[in-house]
């Protein structure tokens, strides 16, 4: 196989038609120092990895203003291949740059949103965002707001090609009665599931899903612990479950990608070998039905 062939399976994205592959990158953890969190990646190791993403045959990149210095990261390290990728940045980004953290806040007004899509364009080096997405909100302020007759407007220059929304609940059930987004990013793992409803109303009315948290951060054997998450899968006795050989992670990936209504789940990892293993799972296919269907019911 080589480098540049595709090797990850790929799904339609809703009604945008764009072939994405099942496994995308989030670059989050591309946001560089004095940030927050206690993960630093250096320019070298942020070149290697963005690059081997797209040699691999990952094709859908998410990224917002706010996540520090990675959208120049990527505009930097593969501007140069943006035709091997499809680009997804948000808006309502409001960022403060300080001597030892990054301040962040999400504002809805026309020119706050104008200048994060300007700011973008510049920095990912590139003519077109393939999707931006609201960074939140709510259906009332945006449309009040005039903030969808804005992304509108930038649809028809063609500075963007799609309209999306990365929100969860209590705003997301009257964000998709709007029937404006092309492309919905919304929470889901089988130790999170309870956007599922949701997911389903949005992919029957056409929209693409984007998962986001689809690895729940590793499980059990992630590098930073979350006891919430490690909770529910002593709870339903996964461990019991867990076929040999398989990795908690790989399970918890696999399960998100079966969802059938998971077209791209973004998985933000800085570490080559947790990209490796993920691209393992995603080549893997999905779950035999009766595993898939126990991770599903997890309450």
């Amino acid at each position: 196989m080589s480098d540049h062939e595709l090797s990850v399976p790929a799904r339609l994205l809703g009604r945008t038609g764009l072939s994405v592959s099942v496994l995308g990158y989030g670059s989050m953890g591309l946001r560089g120092p004095k940030t927050w969190g206690v993960r630093v990646v250096s320019d070298e190791s942020a070149d290697q990895l963005l690059n081997t993403v797209l040699d691999r045959g990952i094709n859908f990149i998410d990224t917002a203003p706010d996540y520090g210095i990675s959208e120049q990261r990527i505009g930097r390290f593969i501007g140069t291949r943006r035709r091997e990728f499809f680009l997804a940045t948000k808006c309502g980004c409001v960022y403060t740059q300080h001597a030892d953290h990054l301040e962040l806040q999400h504002q809805w007004k026309r020119d706050v949103i104008a200048r994060n899509l300007e700011q973008s364009l510049t920095r990912l080096k590139t003519d077109v965002i393939d999707i931006l997405q609201f960074h939140g909100g709510d259906a009332d302020t945006l449309q009040r707001e005039g903030l969808i007759d804005q992304l509108t407007k930038f649809r028809t220059e063609g500075m963007i090609r799609f309209i999306g929304i990365s929100s969860s609940l209590p705003h997301l059930p009257n964000l998709l009665d709007l029937g404006v987004f092309d492309t919905v990013q919304i929470p889901w793992s089988c130790l999170a599931p309870e956007h599922q409803p949701l997911i389903e109303k949005a992919a029957h009315a056409g929209a693409g899903i984007i998962v986001r948290g689809g690895i729940a951060q590793g499980g059990p054997d992630a590098e930073i612990q979350r006891p919430v998450l490690n909770d529910v899968w002593n709870r339903a006795a996964l461990d019991e479950l867990l076929p040999e050989g398989m990795s908690r992670a790989e399970l918890i990936l696999r399960c998100t990608l079966t969802n059938p209504w998971c077209h791209t789940s973004i998985i933000g990892t800085c570490n080559p070998q947790h990209l490796l293993d993920n691209l393992a799972a995603a080549n893997a296919g999905p779950l035999p039905p009766e595993l898939y269907i126990s991770r599903l019911l997890i309450e």
